[in-house]
């Protein structure tokens, strides 16, 4: 597995102290991107918070889902969390070391008071000894809240007295950022009140109850009434509860809940689908989105596969990026007149910057908003297998595009892939099919198969490239005509139309994906 040392340097550890009778919670930051370019310790916010108990446990869950894997639990799993700061709110983000599960507190304007929000985005620091003074937590008496150092630590440390060492798989990070594209196809599907809520959340497991609990069918909810009532089948309206045991992050704020509101696919089509759990708090909301299974992370969902196969959406993305500026909320209709392209390139243009960690989503407000993560999370992009894969298969003229006039059916191509060979079909809706086993295996479930991708690319590439291709053949007559009237060449000339026609009409059939000519 391909991986990279994420190197994390502090001032000095976060801590929760007391100056004055009053509380201050201080959270180290380390390296980020800032309007003003990249800072090693960037400063976000010097206020207070509306509900110091709600924020603390908030801030432990995410901590928690950081800390956590809930696959493989044996293996180690610790990333501080990432901080956005976006103008009037403050977003923490944290990430499970087994890829499956996504959590994000929104402090919100209304959260927060007494001092003006910075914009960028960073790690934080979350030690033991804070989490441990955080849950001892009581009261609701004033808390300061501090993001970043404050002047005195700015001015005097000499160097970093706090150094992490944390290593990132590609895959973790391509799942970080797969979930955000995957949230923007939620829609809200019930919601409940707190004490429901509540009711709800404490009946469910803690911890998978033995072996057998991965092999089980996936866990349905669907509202009935004021609540949401358990099932293993995919009725109308249910929603997909995939290891309920991943929701216990969510019981350090039960408490403070004031609503219970869930997101999913509109479709799930009777699959194990991922699904997102919001609980509202004062001033805040705290989400976990869990992946379709607990040992099925983000970063195999293919989701994106699509928008990273296209030159266009390249070229949209780097457009859109110059015009965010930390937007807590991307307004879409606003980007497509300030770029002049159409809302649905913004859209996929989104998507890709999604897929480079340049962009999360909000299901609460069903918008994209502007964040950095404060690692390379394009280079995980690059190396998808599946899209490496794809451009591999082009590469080595693979794949064969076939015309009405040579195919059995219309949308249909031939990619050779070792010394087998897979029929792609475009059916309806545009959903390209394969012969291969993972299509077979998961039927789009999970994105495209490098052969169905590949096909796509290869689509692309010919639109763009056949009218450049073909435009000499068909103006060959017209290049003999002047020959024509020559009265000691007119009978040679004659032929050459006829020898040429069948140039211009064959040519087309035999172009290859990668641009030959056979």
């Amino acid at each position: 597995m391909s991986r990279s040392i994420q190197a994390l340097a502090y001032a000095r550890p976060s801590a929760l102290t007391t100056e004055g009778g009053t509380g201050l919670l201080g959270l180290e930051t380390s390296g980020g991107l800032t309007p003003v370019g990249r800072e090693a310790h960037p400063q976000f916010f010097a206020g207070f918070l509306s509900s110091p108990q709600a924020a603390a446990r908030g801030l432990l869950a995410v901590a928690d889902v950081a800390a956590t894997r809930y696959h493989q639990r044996t293996l180690r799993a610790s990333l501080d969390p990432v901080v956005t700061a976006g103008g009037d709110r403050l977003r923490f983000e944290s990430f499970s070391g087994c890829c499956g599960v996504y959590a994000r507190l929104d402090v919100l304007p209304e959260g927060l008071a007494g001092a003006d929000t910075g914009h960028g985005t960073t790690n934080v620091d979350v030690n033991n000894p804070l989490r441990e003074a955080l849950s001892r937590l009581s009261g609701d008496e004033p808390l300061h809240l501090r993001v970043g150092p404050d002047e005195l630590a700015v001015t005097t440390a000499d160097g970093p007295v706090v150094e992490k060492k944390v290593p990132l798989p590609d895959r973790w990070l391509r799942g970080f950022a797969e979930a955000q594209v995957i949230t923007a196809g939620f829609d809200l599907r019930a919601e409940l009140s707190a004490a429901e809520a509540v009711r709800f959340l404490r009946t469910l497991p803690r911890t998978t109850t033995g072996a057998g609990a991965a092999g089980r069918g996936s866990l349905w909810v669907v509202p009935a009434g004021r609540t949401l009532r358990p099932t293993t089948r995919p009725v109308p309206g249910a929603v997909c509860l995939p290891g309920p045991e991943r929701l216990t992050a969510l019981q350090r704020v039960l408490r403070h809940a004031t609503a219970l509101r869930v997101y999913g696919p509109a479709a799930p089509g009777g699959a194990a689908t991922a699904a997102a759990w919001e609980v509202t708090l004062p001033g805040m909301r705290l989400t976990l989105t869990l992946s379709p299974e607990p040992s099925r992370g983000f970063s195999g969902e293919g989701a994106v596969l699509e928008a990273l196969a296209t030159d266009e959406a390249a070229a949209d993305a780097d457009l859109v990026s110059v015009l965010l500026s930390w937007e807590p909320r991307i307004d879409t209709a606003d980007l497509a007149a300030q770029s002049g392209l159409s809302p649905q390139r913004v859209r996929a243009a989104l998507t890709r910057l999604g897929t480079a960690g340049r962009v999360g989503y909000d299901a609460a407000d069903a918008a994209y908003f502007h964040r950095e993560l404060p690692y390379d999370a394009g280079r995980a992009e690059a190396r998808n297998p599946r899209l490496t894969a794809a451009r591999a298969l082009l590469a080595d003229g693979a794949v064969h595009l076939h015309t009405p006039a040579t195919a059995p059916g219309p949308g249909t191509a031939t990619v050779r892939s070792g010394e087998r060979h897979y029929q792609v079909r475009e059916a309806a809706g545009g959903v390209l099919s394969c012969t291969c086993q993972w299509w077979a295996d998961y039927r789009g479930r999970r994105g495209p198969c490098k052969h169905a991708l590949a096909v796509r690319m290869a689509r692309r590439g010919r639109t763009t490239t056949a009218p450049t291709a073909t435009a000499p053949t068909a103006t060959a007559p017209t290049a003999t005509a002047p020959t024509a009237t020559a009265p000691t060449a007119t009978a040679p000339t004659a032929t050459a139309p006829t020898a040429t026609a069948p140039t211009a009409t064959t040519a087309p059939a035999t172009v290859t994906a990668a641009g030959e000519t056979r």
